[in-house]
């Protein structure tokens, strides 16, 4: 097994990884739902043979609580599994739902400004000012989202362990 990691994915807000393996996907997924079992005090899941999603059990469900995304695709002869750390989907849209809007009214509030300054008006003295509010949010935002990380960074390492030995135990066994 191979892994490919760059510094990017280790800064991206959904930090992932990929790793290379002989396995066919039906084999892959079936070894997952073998481990997942094996495991079933320490992780839970829902895995089929495209996609996983697995989890670290705990006493407390948050909405920090780190998903590990599996994908499997072909890459040449191998089998490319592409992990993905984030939060559940409803979490994800929220921010992304955040994101989106704090960047639309920061971009409607400084065209405001500019417009404003080009044409020597002052029917928006705010609009500089309604800017930068925006970005703060933005900022805020993302503080919130690398928080959520920092939190939940023991269940992303148990999460990474389950790729890497889901995946080494059954390779192994093969080769």
């Amino acid at each position: 097994m191979k892994t490919e990691e760059t510094t990017l994915d280790r800064i991206r807000t959904r930090p992932r990884f990929k790793m290379f393996t002989h396995l066919t996907k039906e084999e892959y997924a079936e070894n997952l739902k073998k481990y997942l079992i094996e495991h079933k005090d320490e992780f839970s899941g829902n895995i089929n043979k495209e996609v996983a999603t697995i989890w670290v059990e705990t006493e407390y469900d948050n909405y920090w609580k780190p998903r590990l995304s599996l994908r499997v695709e072909m890459e040449d002869d191998d089998i490319a599994i592409r992990g993905v750390f984030g939060p559940s989907s409803a979490v994800w849209t929220f921010f992304m739902f955040l994101y989106f809007s704090f960047s639309i009214l920061w971009m409607t509030f400084f065209t405001m400004y500019y417009v404003e300054k080009q044409i020597k008006s002052a029917e928006y003295p705010w609009a500089l000012s309604a800017s930068f509010v925006m970005l703060f949010f933005i900022l805020l935002t993302y503080l919130a989202a690398r928080f959520g990380q920092h939190k939940g960074k023991e269940e992303m390492l148990q999460l990474r362990r389950f790729a890497e030995e889901s995946t080494l135990q059954f390779e192994k066994k093969i080769i």
